[in-house]
């Protein structure tokens, strides 16, 4: 298998656990701690702004090369193997959903981050 085949399955994989895990935060049979977890992973992973701006050189696409993955594969352990290939089944066939909390939170973390570089290095008089 070429690696631009097995690259384009990896992504593929990623995508499905990602809507799984959108699927799995929402579900009373997850308990509790994995239901934060996942409902954090998949917010942040369908959220269309990122921490790291894809237009960075190269750390820009840190996020959706390792941070996601890492945060995907911790919320998956905390989830019971049967209830997640439930989850994987149902992801494959529904569409891709949108976080709107995914994105108010990013929002919320780029103001924060502005207004603190503004306060630190803004003139003080002296």
């Amino acid at each position: 298998m070429s690696f631009l085949a097995s690259a384009k399955r990896w992504a593929r994989t990623v995508k499905r656990d990602v809507v799984a895990l959108w699927i799995a935060a929402r579900d009373p049979r997850v308990p509790w701690y994995a239901k934060a977890t996942a409902g954090a992973v998949a917010a942040y992973a369908l959220s269309p702004i990122d921490v790291i701006p894809d237009f960075i050189p190269i750390i820009g696409y840190l996020d959706d090369l390792v941070i996601v993955p890492l945060g995907i594969m911790a919320a998956v352990q905390m989830i019971p193997v049967a209830l997640m290939e439930e989850f994987r089944e149902k992801a494959a066939s529904q569409a891709k959903p949108v976080s709107k909390a995914g994105l108010a939170f990013m929002i919320l973390v780029w103001i924060v981050s502005a207004v603190s570089l503004t306060w630190m290095f803004w003139p003080r008089a002296a």
